[in-house]
């Protein structure tokens, strides 16, 4: 097994906690998917948030599916003034069979237009 870095992003459409909880949580889940991972394959997972979303930790929802015995890391983002608002970025440290190029990212919704080049 090898280790790779898996990437993601979502924007949520406000900063509500719901709202964040539930981008995440499709965010990871579908991370999950698209490289066929277990929770047993996660190392460790970093999120970070631009700086107009407060209203929760966004590894909150890693751990309501099942990651709670995964390092988990929150970070505000930096405040740059034309950054994509409302964005939930992820890099996710895991044990993959998948070679650098099979890893497949993660970009959802208004956040693909961040990464349009490796976004699936």
């Amino acid at each position: 097994m090898a280790v790779r870095a898996v990437r993601g992003a979502v924007q949520v459409a406000a900063d509500e906690r719901e709202l964040v909880l539930a981008g995440t949580t499709e965010l990871v889940v579908a991370l999950f998917e698209a490289n066929s991972l277990t929770p047993d394959d996660v190392i460790s997972m970093v999120f970070t948030a631009t700086p107009d979303l407060t209203s929760e930790f966004p590894a909150l929802a890693a751990r309501e599916l099942g990651l709670a015995d995964t390092p988990l890391l929150c970070a505000a983002e930096i405040g740059k003034a034309d950054a994509l608002p409302r964005v939930v970025r992820i890099l996710a440290h895991v044990e993959t069979m998948r070679s650098k190029q099979e890893v497949r990212h993660v970009y959802l919704g208004g956040a693909a237009a961040l990464r349009r080049d490796i976004a699936q």
